[in-house]
């Protein structure tokens, strides 16, 4: 009599590397996130609030911000001096690069100026 099993065509050997590929595991792991970048409002009052953090004086105002290949820079307006009357307090303006994130990278006191001066043109 002839069995069942000597009629069935015999598979072939695994080769080591069919081995291999069976035993990986089907799923891939996900690729690692990036943290999100931020939006140009989010930045803004990320570079103010990291701003007085350091400097331990809130901030008077954003007068600039722009994207950069790593981040964003902004130009923040902080009280240095109050006076009396306030048209005579000193400003100071910083520079303040942030990266992708919205973390600041670093920060840069770029003039001081009292509050009653006007920019004149060159």
């Amino acid at each position: 009599m002839v069995s069942a099993d000597s009629e069935r065509p015999r598979r072939a050997a695994p080769r080591a590397d069919d081995e291999q590929r069976e035993r990986a595991p089907s799923r891939r792991r996900p690729a690692p996130r990036r943290a999100k970048a931020v939006d140009a409002g989010s930045a803004m009052s990320s570079a103010a609030e990291q701003l007085a953090k350091l400097l331990g004086r809130p901030p008077e105002s954003v007068s600039s911000l722009r994207p950069t290949d790593s981040g964003w820079e902004a130009q923040v307006e902080v009280v240095e001096l109050e006076r009396i009357p306030d048209t005579t307090s000193v400003l100071a303006s910083y520079k303040v690069a942030l990266d992708e994130e919205g973390a600041l990278i670093s920060f840069e006191r770029t003039r001081r100026y009292s509050r009653g001066m006007i920019d004149r043109p060159f």
